[in-house]
């Protein structure tokens, strides 16, 4: 059976429509809510190592964009994986955890290709 962990924020319209294509799926996963659960250093080193700092980091959302603009300027994976660890709502989201490459946002066709699925 394939561990799935699912990461993210639970009220997130994009979390939503994640968990129900699994549930619609039959696939079972772990919900992780990085805000309420938080996220440990080692989880998103290993995200900005598949996808780079630049991907994880949310810098859309309201959480980033309220940042003073000097904590903004000069970002480099240490920076990013800071203000991360201090606020997890700016982690781009969701992140799926499979014994196969972890992916990063949500997209159907990617989902079902992790999962073996047609669309």
């Amino acid at each position: 059976m394939m561990t799935v962990t699912l990461y993210g924020i639970k009220n997130c319209d994009t979390m939503k429509k994640a968990m129900s294509w699994l549930k619609d799926q039959g696939i079972d996963y772990v919900f992780h809510d990085y805000r309420k659960d938080g996220i440990t250093r080692a989880h998103l080193e290993r995200w900005c190592a598949v996808w780079g700092w630049e991907a994880v980091l949310n810098r859309a959302g309201t959480t980033f964009r309220a940042l003073p603009d000097e904590q903004k300027a000069n970002l480099d994976t240490e920076a990013a994986i800071a203000l991360m660890l201090a606020a997890p709502a700016m982690i781009k989201r969701p992140v799926l955890e499979t014994p196969a490459p972890v992916q990063l946002g949500f997209k159907p066709d990617l989902y079902a290709a992790v999962f073996g699925r047609g669309e």
